[in-house]
């Protein structure tokens, strides 16, 4: 038979070398959901699942951040814009998925809630990496909190040394022959791009994605603020953070301050 014979042939169930379950490891995947609570709490499944997956939406955010900071690098507009339009549509998935969570009461909540600490979504490495990534670098984090890996130490570190999107961005202007070697190089480069879109629509277009990534964020931290009060009200986190009033306060930061602020000067 023709290799092409073969290739169409293993496209039915009758080749047999790969199944649903073997490729996306679905036994595996399941096993992982394993509530501390006994008797178990009715829903600490449900927020064990919704953890899990910001986890997996997070991977998927570096892997499509990355990407587009690797390429605006490396002198490409189209593509970075492309992934980081993926990243805003996650990212609102990442808001939506908090109204599942807001199903689960405060006192079915508090079934369980003990026996989380001192585990906090504070310590979530891959969240800190997005930050990192995004530009909004924060070396004490790694001293503050001291139950990292060392992989999610190094992690962190590297994205600590690495570029961040925004020196990406900064790095395509400078192709473009604009000098952002001070705020205001920058501010007036921003300025020329964003009153002459004709000639610098990509450049604008891409601005323009990142700070949608910028608010995304943000509204993602806001949802997430209101559902931790609907759920505890002011009590501390489990991790020992003031919990609701930290997650307010991180709600005003931005990776992109400067393209906020183009905005009072156009």
């Amino acid at each position: 038979m023709s290799s092409t014979g073969d290739s169409f042939v293993r496209f039915g169930e009758q080749g047999g070398q790969l199944t649903y379950n073997s490729y996306l490891r679905v036994p595996e995947l399941l096993s992982q959901q394993v509530p501390e609570s006994d008797p178990e709490a009715h829903d600490e499944l449900l927020f064990i699942t919704i953890h899990q997956s910001y986890e997996l939406w997070f991977k998927l955010l570096l892997h499509e951040l990355s990407d587009a900071r690797d390429r605006m690098l490396a002198g490409e507009s189209y593509l970075p814009r492309v992934r980081l339009e993926r990243c805003q549509t996650i990212e609102r998935v990442l808001v939506h998925q908090v109204d599942v969570i807001d199903t689960m009461t405060p006192q079915d909540f508090l079934v369980f809630r003990n026996k989380l600490a001192p585990a906090s979504g504070f310590q979530s490495s891959q969240f800190r990496e997005i930050e990192f990534l995004s530009g909004l670098k924060d070396p004490t984090y790694l001293d503050r909190f001291r139950g990292l890996t060392p992989d999610e130490q190094a992690a962190l570190r590297r994205r600590l040394e690495e570029p961040s999107l925004w020196d990406g961005y900064l790095a395509l202007l400078g192709t473009h022959g604009f000098d952002v070697s001070s705020e205001e190089d920058r501010v007036s480069a921003l300025v020329i791009i964003a009153h002459d879109r004709e000639k610098y629509g990509a450049l604008w277009d891409l601005a323009e994605a990142l700070i949608a990534h910028d608010q995304a964020w943000s509204l993602w931290r806001a949802r997430h603020v209101l559902m931790a009060e609907r759920q505890i009200g002011t009590k501390s986190g489990t991790g020992g953070s003031s919990g609701g009033a930290y997650l307010r306060s991180r709600v005003a930061t931005r990776f992109y301050p400067e393209l906020w602020d183009l905005r009072s000067r156009l």
